[in-house]
Formats: C-alpha cells, sequence, structure tokens
C-alpha cells in the first residue's frame, strides 16, 4: 500500500510515508539531524515495549529437545503486543513475583498417539489472556514451528509472558531490522566505496532517485549536513509498523522532556544556592 501523506509541523521535521504494509514499513524523515534520525532508529529496535515469554515451567518433555532448547523456542515467538499499555513491568508491578496485572500465563499439553509425526506449534499455546496471543497472520497460519513428536512423546508445560523492552532481551524487539539511508550520491564522502578502478563501479540505490546527483565539476560543501533520511523496518507481527515508529517516537519524546526536566531542576537548584548565598 502506497501512501502519499506527509505528516509535521511548520519548521520542524515531518515522515513521508512511502509504503504500508501489514509487516513493513518505507518512510522518509525530513528536517531533522542526523543524531535524531539515528537515536529514532535505535530505539525503535531496543525501547519499544512488547509481551514476550519469559518464563517457562516444564512439567513434562519426552521429546527430543531438551527443555532449555524448547525454553529459547518459546521466547522467540512473538505476543500480539497492541495493548501493552495495559500491562505494567513486573518491576513496577506490587505482586511478589507475577500476576494478571503484569504478566500472561499460557499453558500448552500435547501428546502424540499416532504413528505419524506430530508438529507441536506456536497455535498450541493457550493464553489466559486472548488480547495476549501468539500472533498468526490468518486462519490457515500453521504457527511458528516448536518441535516435533512422535508416538508416546508428551511436552506439558507452561509459560508466564511479561512486559519489555529489547535493551533486555532480543525477545521483546518488535522488529527483525530497520535501517535507514541519507545522502545517496554520497555527495558528503560520508563513505568511502571500495572499487577496482573508478566509484561509478557501483550502482546507486534506490533513493538516489529522489536526489538531484551532483555536477562532477561541482566544488565541495564544507557546511552541508544530511537533512533526509530514507527509512525501512521490518516487523515480527507483535506490533504493526506505523505502532512502532509512533511508540518509538513517544519514548524519544519521554526521554528529552526527561533531561530537559532535570536540567531545569538543576538551574532551580544554583539559583536558591546563590539565593541562599546572597541572603547570608
Amino acid at each position: 500500500m502506497d501512501i502519499g501523506g506527509s505528516y509535521g509541523t511548520l519548521g520542524g521535521p515531518s515522515i513521508s510515508i512511502r509504503s504500508l504494509t501489514k509487516d513493513h514499513i518505507d518512510f522518509v524523515l525530513s528536517d531533522t539531524d542526523l543524531s535524531v534520525a539515528n537515536a529514532l532508529r535505535r530505539v525503535m529496535i531496543a525501547e519499544v515495549p512488547t509481551v514476550a515469554i519469559d518464563m517457562v515451567e516444564i512439567e513434562t518433555n519426552s521429546t527430543v529437545l531438551a527443555d532449555e532448547f524448547i525454553a529459547h523456542r518459546l521466547g522467540m515467538v512473538p505476543i500480539d503486543s497492541r495493548d501493552v499499555e495495559k500491562l505494567r513491568y513486573t518491576r513496577d508491578c506490587t505482586c511478589s513475583q507475577y500476576c494478571p496485572e503484569c504478566s500472561v500465563e499460557l499453558t500448552m499439553h500435547v501428546k502424540c498417539t499416532d504413528d505419524r509425526t506430530k508438529t507441536v506449534t506456536s497455535r498450541d499455546l493457550i493464553s489466559s489472556n486472548l488480547t495476549f496471543a501468539p500472533v498468526l497472520q490468518d486462519k490457515n497460519d500453521a504457527g511458528v514451528m516448536l518441535v516435533k513428536l512422535r508416538k508416546g512423546h508428551e511436552l506439558k508445560l507452561k509459560c508466564i509472558a511479561k512486559k519489555g523492552v529489547a535493551k533486555e532481551h532480543a525477545k521483546w524487539s518488535p522488529v527483525s531490522g530497520v535501517a535507514f539511508e541519507y545522502d545517496p550520491h554520497n555527495k558528503l564522502r560520508h563513505t568511502q566505496y571500495w572499487f577496482e578502478e573508478d566509484e561509478s563501479e557501483w550502482p546507486p540505490s534506490k533513493n538516489a532517485q529522489y536526489e538531484p546527483a551532483p555536477a562532477k565539476d561541482a566544488p565541495f560543501d564544507y557546511n552541508a549536513k544530511p537533512d533526509k533520511f530514507y527509512f525501512e523496518a521490518e516487523t515480527v507481527g507483535s506490533l504493526a509498523p506505523e505502532e512502532v515508529v509512533t511508540m518509538a517516537l513517544k519514548t524519544l519524546v519521554d526521554k528529552l522532556a526527561y533531561v530537559q526536566m532535570q536540567i531545569q531542576e538543576e538551574v532551580e537548584t544554583k539559583e536558591q544556592d546563590n539565593m541562599n548565598a546572597w541572603n547570608f
């Protein structure tokens, strides 16, 4: 789906969405600094909260895979996190270990009684809260494969899914990758290409069509700075692409607001100390 709109305020950063699908977004961030663009990328990867399986209690496991192997696979199963704001972080909850306010319980009990191999997938996980269930593309999606059972094999377990961010563990990342490009013609000389005869050996990227190519004899502009960034992000399914971008921007604004508040408190403290010194 192609989106022709752009969003932003007069004199401030703006976003123009070039394409948007169920698990992919392509947009252009303009009129901002390189550090802001990279901060947005890092926040999208590591600081957007999602829900993921954090604890696994295995009661019965007669499969060919070890408990740890299965637990790791369960941890990487994407959980629908559209209502993640309704959950508390465990560290902010008043419970002793976990409760419905900060976690979701998922159970599984499968046993193979036929001569055929039975495939166990994330569809076999039963969530105590249907709002937070394993992600499925559609009704025909078999889910993420976890293990295969032969006749007589059994797997029974309980999982606890919690809210978290990818700074703690990659399983909480809502994206499989986020990348951005700027200055596709390398006018700023930020990139040095390896070549055998000439740099023209490197084909221009698809984003080069959105910027005019520099003249061969054009002088180098030492004051030029990048102000247009071409973003692409692919999600794992726990959040929609537009939700990842929106939540990342909100997180970035909250971080900047916290820094601003700290600076203001420091300034007010200094002013108060100076006034007390003069009164003394």
